[in-house]
């Protein structure tokens, strides 16, 4: 007598074969990557500091004033009336008036505002030295514009992170809830299987994939932004398999009951969006209050683009990034196991 297929690889290859039949699927996991690298690629591309827009009050002295300033290469200076230059410091238009008095200026910004905050400093320079202030100590400015020190090479493990992240959640989160939805889970309760070769198939089926869709963003960087791999293209690639078993566990575990899209995309949004946004993808999370730091370091994800840059950006080995890796495999295993035991069929 023949041997039964074994279940899991039977599952695995239908999660596969579900995938290649899904354009949209296709589309979030390989291309829509690289459509964010390219925008906020171009958004931070090396250029020229910003240029910083200035209100001049009209009045004595307010002449002096802007030809001072139009000699300053990064600052754009027009002279306007009191309520011109008050109301485009409130629209954020400008971020600094200036107000000649007799004998000085006087500065209105808004010192929250960290764009203010420079052209104060930057005008303040500019009209000290007009008026004959000396340094007394010579400096020298040096551009980095090398590899590993641009924003975009601090970007990309964001990136990736992120992308492991949605398409654990939303990639798998979302089959799991409209299989049942469907009613096709129910029908399998009847077939000779367990419950983990279910749970299992989709992590196994999300991993045929993975090193196709982080060579095409990886490839993608290097062509278009000069962004290479400093570390081993292994030690990357054993980093993001981790993050993609914890992503799609956490996946499994957040549709383990649920029975609606629209219960899965509210839960989903809770999981990811505070990720998002003290993780560090877009900037560090050391802005953060000292009091907080723990916490934030705690979150898988968190710790996974921590490890993605050191290997991508430091060439930091896998016992270098073993701390974050672990934190990442621990909320995998938690998150597999309580699915495993949260999971039910109807």
């Amino acid at each position: 007598m023949s041997r039964s297929p074994n279940p899991l690889v039977q599952l695995t290859a239908t999660r596969i074969r579900e995938f290649m039949r899904e354009p949209d699927a296709i589309f979030w996991t390989f291309f829509f990557p690289v459509i964010i690298a390219v925008t906020l690629g171009i958004a931070f591309r090396e250029r020229g500091p910003d240029t910083i827009h200035v209100a001049i009050m009209a009045g004595e002295g307010a002449e002096e004033v802007a030809r001072v300033l139009a000699a300053e290469p990064y600052v754009e200076a027009q002279v306007v009336d009191a309520a011109t230059a008050e109301e485009s410091i409130r629209r954020g238009d400008v971020a600094l008036a200036v107000v000649p008095d007799a004998g000085g200026v006087r500065y209105l910004y808004d010192p929250s505002r960290s764009e203010s905050r420079v052209a104060r400093l930057t005008v303040n320079d500019a009209l000290q030295r007009a008026a004959g202030r000396q340094d007394p100590r010579p400096t020298l400015d040096e551009p980095l514009d090398e590899r590993g020190s641009r924003y975009i090479d601090f970007l990309m493990p964001g990136l990736i992170g992120m992308n492991l992240l949605g398409t654990g959640l939303w990639g798998v989160g979302y089959t799991v809830v409209r299989m049942r939805r469907e009613q096709l889970i129910k029908r399998l309760v009847a077939t000779p299987m367990r419950r983990g070769h279910f749970l299992l198939s989709f992590m196994l089926g999300r991993m045929v994939f993975l090193a196709a869709e982080l060579a095409l963003l990886l490839s993608f960087a290097w062509i278009v932004f000069d962004v290479t791999v400093q570390g081993s293209l292994l030690a990357l690639l054993i980093t993001a398999v981790i993050g993609a078993f914890a992503f799609t566990a956490i996946g499994l575990l957040v549709a383990s009951r649920v029975r609606t899209i629209e219960a899965a995309a509210g839960l989903m949004n809770l999981a990811a969006i505070p990720m998002w946004i003290v993780s560090g993808i877009f900037f560090s999370y050391h802005h953060f209050p000292d009091a907080v730091l723990p916490i934030i370091r705690a979150l898988p994800l968190t710790a996974l683009v921590d490890a993605l840059r050191s290997v991508m950006m430091d060439g930091a080995s896998l016992f270098a990034v073993s701390g974050s890796l672990a934190v990442v495999g621990a909320w995998g295993l938690l998150a597999f196991a309580a699915s495993l035991a949260l999971f039910r069929w109807r």
